[in-house]
């Protein structure tokens, strides 16, 4: 068949395999970052979003204790419909029985606004209080969630460098073993040799299970704070890594910051102050209140002896209420109040010293891991020609595959804990920060940008 009509295969299947192919790269799994899985985790974790629901409903505290000293409108309305059956004797001493019907109405307007009420007035500082702990509490489940997320994500990055290290010193002593083999047959070698690589390379089988059963249970963990699934993490950009001393570099500094900024510390002021307006809403129990009130009413047949009659009342006054005696009520909620204050103010002293040796513990942490990190880069470099050298000597004779594996075993145990380090060393920074307020979205921009894709 001939004619210009006729369609090439090939240009009707190029835009599926166009399209196909843009699918294809649209479902890669890209890496998901630090500062992603913290933005994530703002919106889906399940604590952060309880908080902020317990901060809502105690803010509303606040307006419902400002209606305590508000005027109090109410209007009330009454329709009747009376049935009246009476039986009264005559002149002639008959009883004689009457019965009458007439509706009756009544319409009430009450006004009345608190004068003098001590107890109403502690009780809106008191909300007051307790709505600047609810936000201090917000806040530092905030910052408690840069902490998890980011501990969470440092342990899922290092068990994956851990499975790497692991596979690395597998093909290494898989090598040794080859070599130790060969060596044998050779005749140069002993048959110690290879059972001694054959054992550590079993035991390496072990490590791998290990590291994966690791990855798992951290990936998990990390996908539990996000609430949804994760492929790929990040990994560390060496090139970027770059130790920084605390900024200031003084553990004094930061017991102010801490003194100043801590949420911690503001919730717990907060209720120190909302334990007092207790004392003082206890202690509003000996003193008088004073109302005015303002009243209109109106009533319409109030009883059988006026049923055609109608009546409007107006009030305007002062209402004084005044305890006299409650059986020592009163007394004994003051004492009660009293010790809850004393509870607040103690809790908060003991979290002032436990915030400072937290702070103390998380600056020893960011300062003394940098040393550390630079003494164990210098060991891996000397772990490192320790391998070549060995290497040399079992190849010149001079030394055994023992020996060559032992010098790998000490390389590895290098890298695993200069891994280790770093990771604590990221991790005791947000935790620094956390403790005086600063572990915002700034912070682990900061810190992401240590990681690469």
């Amino acid at each position: 068949m001939t004619g210009s009509n006729v369609v090439s295969p090939s240009l009707w299947l190029k835009p599926l395999i166009v399209g196909g192919a843009l699918l294809s790269s649209s479902m890669v799994a890209w890496p998901m970052d630090l500062l992603q899985a913290y933005e994530t985790a703002k919106i889906n974790d399940a604590t952060i979003l309880e908080s902020r629901a317990t901060a809502q409903g105690v803010r509303e505290r606040l307006p419902q204790a400002r209606a305590q000293l508000l005027p109090n409108v109410s209007f009330s309305a009454v329709r009747n419909r009376n049935h009246l059956i009476s039986t009264v004797p005559n002149i002639l001493g008959v009883e004689k029985t009457t019965e009458t019907s007439y509706p009756s109405s009544s319409n009430t307007l009450t006004v009345r606004q608190p004068l003098f009420r001590t107890q109403q007035t502690a009780q809106y500082r008191q909300a007051k209080a307790l709505v600047d702990d609810a936000e201090a509490t917000l806040a530092q489940d905030e910052q408690n969630l840069a902490v998890r997320v980011s501990t969470a994500y440092f342990e899922a990055m290092l068990t994956h460098e851990q499975l790497g290290l692991v596979l690395a010193q597998r093909k290494a002593y898989a090598t040794q073993l080859d070599a130790a083999a060969k060596s044998l047959a050779r005749g140069a070698g002993t048959r110690t040799d290879v059972d001694d690589a054959q054992a550590r390379l079993d035991m390496n089988a072990a490590l791998e299970l290990e590291a994966r059963r690791s990855i798992e249970y951290t990936l998990r963990q990390l996908q539990t704070l996000v609430n949804q699934p994760i492929d790929k993490l990040a990994t560390l950009d060496l090139l970027k890594f770059e130790l920084q001393d605390p900024q200031p570099n003084r553990v004094e500094d930061w017991y102010e910051r801490a003194e100043r900024n801590s949420p911690q510390l503001q919730s717990l002021r907060a209720q120190v102050e909302a334990s007092r307006q207790e004392v003082d809403k206890a202690r509003a129990g000996h003193y008088p209140t004073l109302d005015a009130v303002a009243q209109w009413s109106r009533s319409d047949s109030e009883s059988v002896t006026n049923t055609s009659q109608s009546y409007t009342n107006k009030v305007i006054g002062v209402q004084l209420n005044m305890p006299i005696f409650a059986g020592g009520y009163v007394n004994a909620t003051v004492r009660q109040a009293l010790a809850g204050q004393e509870r607040a103010e103690q809790g908060l002293e003991a979290a002032r010293r436990d915030l400072g040796m937290r702070v103390f513990k998380e600056f020893r942490g960011v300062a003394e891991n940098i040393p550390k990190i630079r003494a164990l880069e210098q060991a891996l470099r000397s772990a490192d020609q320790s391998v070549l050298s060995s290497s040399k000597s079992f190849q010149a004779g001079n030394r055994t595959i023992v020996d060559v594996l032992d010098a790998e075993q000490r390389r590895m145990v290098v890298l695993r804990d200069l891994a280790q380090t770093r990771y604590l060393y990221l991790i005791s920074r947000v935790r620094l920060l956390a403790l005086v307020g600063g572990a915002d979205v700034e912070a682990i921009t900061a810190i992401n940008q240590v990681l690469k894709s």
